[in-house]
């Protein structure tokens, strides 16, 4: 195996890491304002924003950041390395990939790295849900994954594994859309150091606004009651949402999700493929 088949992996933390340092406050607020439903604490992502900092200061908006310090480096590690390699293998000589080549090494990477990010979006989001003395029950992540695994065995750390699959299947419109953004900017004369960030930040918008019911449904199956939980399922989540807030429930917390991904997302990109430019050509002067 050449430099190739790892550069994705290693250009993956960096990556993760730059998500979390840009990413994480919105993250926060998202999941906090998904999770309470219309009838629950805040009224809109600003009241939570307010009501957050006011409670409990700028840390508050990093609650939970430790899983994913870690997690998101690991995960866009897993992502990222395993997009190279599937691309690697769909390759047909020099030819370039095409669009629908590119969205189905995005849907691969998006199965594979479920299995990777499920447990680490668990703790992140019931830490994120603690909002003071009377609604913290884990003092930290190690807390968190001890107390889920004793109430449910590994299952509490896998809750909402199907969720999860489910959202990250729309990876396919993530690198798929990706790929018509940048050709699209390509022939528009768009500096080509910038096609990266742009061409990201847009493929993050698209994803979002598309598979966000997805992530809804995955943050509720995460942070559910371990006793007599009201939904075990995608259908039952999915039902509980439409009876209770209707289809605006399916899109709370949208606000802060769309603002956040186009910076995020487009950052780490650029980061990633900066990284893997650099790797390709040393591999080829090497």
């Amino acid at each position: 195996m050449s430099l190739d088949n790892y550069i994705g992996f290693i250009a993956g933390i960096a990556s993760g890491a730059t998500k979390l340092l840009i990413g994480h406050p919105f993250d926060t607020i998202k999941v906090r304002v998904q999770t309470e439903g219309f009838g629950g604490r805040f009224k809109g992502p600003l009241h939570c924003l307010k009501e957050t900092i006011r409670n409990e200061g700028i840390r508050g908006m990093y609650k939970g950041a430790t899983p994913p310090l870690f997690g998101w480096a690991m995960m866009d590690s897993i992502q990222l390395g395993t997009l190279t390699n599937l691309r690697l293998l769909l390759k047909d000589d020099d030819k370039p990939l095409t669009v629908p080549q590119h969205a189905l090494a995005g849907l691969g990477t998006g199965i594979v790295v479920s299995f990777v990010a499920t447990p680490i979006e668990v703790l992140k989001a019931n830490l994120q849900i603690q909002y003071g003395k009377d609604t913290t029950r884990y003092s930290g992540p190690i807390d968190c994954a001890k107390k889920l695994y004793k109430d449910q065995g590994i299952a509490g750390i896998y809750r909402g594994l199907s969720g999860c699959l489910l959202f990250r299947s729309f990876f396919w419109l993530l690198w798929g859309s990706y790929e018509v953004y940048s050709n699209t900017l390509v022939q528009h004369g768009v500096d080509q150091s910038l096609i990266p960030f742009l061409a990201g930040g847009l493929a993050a918008n698209t994803f979002w606004t598309v598979s966000f019911p997805a992530d809804v449904i995955k943050n509720k199956l995460m942070t559910r009651p371990t006793i007599n939980p009201k939904f075990r399922t995608i259908a039952q989540c999915a039902r509980y949402i439409y009876s209770t807030d209707g289809i605006k429930g399916f899109y709370r917390g949208f606000v802060p999700c769309f603002i956040r991904s186009f910076p995020t997302n487009g950052a780490a990109i650029f980061v990633f493929e900066t990284i893997s430019s650099f790797g390709k050509n040393y591999s080829k002067n090497n």
